[in-house]
């Protein structure tokens, strides 16, 4: 990746000095002559330049700030994250600045504009999949980068925080395969995310260990937004051969299908074992209490920011890291054995 222009690369194009180039970005600190002035912003224009505000802010002892990029706050999992996070930075006297995509890659790249022009340190985000030039033109500039919860296959030298989703997915079918139910419904999100990618893997993992094949009809991908997670579930129930277990691996679209499941009236765990992703108070509140993989909000928030400021002030080597944490399990009352589920 092409290294990002320093300000002495910017004083040598411009033919002046580095604190010219200096007052120039800082015009508090002193005067600079209008023509020297005006050659230094084009070479800035030109080189791509743009002042590592952390670092500078850091050294003068100013209130750093980050960048937070989340793809939807109507998402309970990514309000809540972000929340977490604007709390671990203030403790850290940290500065957030918080913006959403909606899960569109226009708004998102809009949004990496912006955080480029206010020149923010480094960035926390979910990305949506798109914008991978975008992303390396953000680090190529100086800007650190740590993906939350969903990475990019493409940008390999970000730093990236997730929960295990392979494993997750994995112990979630596995449990219900262990209760007998060999037709698994999986609700994923969209495969051009890495999260929808690696739930589905480890839904088929689960199955390949207990020599079973995948009906690839039981797997449904939706969008993040809207209410797709109903209409999955109306067409899992409505197939000839109906699935006796649901996984709804889709964290965005867990209230919309458990709102189908109540609408059509269905009997769970008699008529459907459900295991949701989900880690909100209502899934224990629900009668029957639903089965979830308990996500770790804090953890994933914690160990983003430590990553970002860790970034930010020189502290770690150069090779990108990858964090997971692990994800609970937690059994409930919404799973049963098939043997005392009725046949459909």
């Amino acid at each position: 990746m092409k290294k990002a222009p320093t300000i002495r690369d910017v004083a040598s194009a411009a033919g002046v000095s580095v604190s010219v180039v200096s007052r120039v970005l800082n015009p508090e600190s002193g005067p600079v002559a209008s023509a020297k002035r005006d050659t230094v912003l084009r070479v800035i224009e030109e080189l791509g330049y743009r002042p590592r505000a952390a670092a500078r802010e850091l050294s003068v002892g100013q209130t750093p700030t980050v960048g937070l990029v989340v793809t939807d706050l109507a998402n309970p999992f990514f309000a809540q994250l972000a929340d977490r996070i604007v709390w671990e930075a203030r403790s850290h006297g940290v500065q957030v600045m918080v913006m959403t995509t909606q899960e569109d890659p226009h708004l998102e790249a809009d949004s990496l504009d912006t955080l480029l022009d206010r020149s923010v340190g480094g960035v926390i985000a979910t990305p949506t999949g798109a914008n991978v030039e975008k992303w390396a033109r953000l680090q190529s500039l100086g800007v650190h980068v740590v993906f939350v919860d969903r990475t990019i296959a493409d940008l390999a030298t970000v730093d990236v925080v997730s929960i295990e989703n392979v494993d997750s997915a994995r112990q979630a079918t596995d449990y219900l395969l262990s209760l007998g139910h060999t037709r698994i419904g999986l609700i994923s999100g969209p495969v051009t995310t890495s999260t929808g990618r690696a739930r589905i893997h480890g839904y088929q993992a689960a199955h390949e260990k207990h020599s079973i094949s995948v009906d690839p009809q039981l797997i449904r991908e939706v969008p993040f937004r809207g209410d797709g997670g109903g209409d999955a579930v109306g067409s899992l129930l409505s197939l000839p051969n109906r699935p006796t277990g649901l996984i709804v691996a889709n964290t965005a679209q867990v209230q919309s299908s458990v709102r189908r499941l109540v609408q059509m009236g269905e009997r769970i765990p008699e008529d459907l074992s459900v295991i949701v992703f989900d880690d909100n108070p209502w899934t224990e509140l629900t009668s029957p209490a639903l089965s979830v993989i308990r996500q770790p909000i804090a953890m994933l928030a914690v160990h983003s920011l430590e990553l970002v400021l860790g970034r930010m002030q020189d502290k770690l080597p150069d090779i990108p890291r990858t964090v997971e944490v692990k994800a609970d399990f937690v059994p409930r009352s919404s799973c049963a054995p098939l043997l005392l589920t009725p046949t459909p």
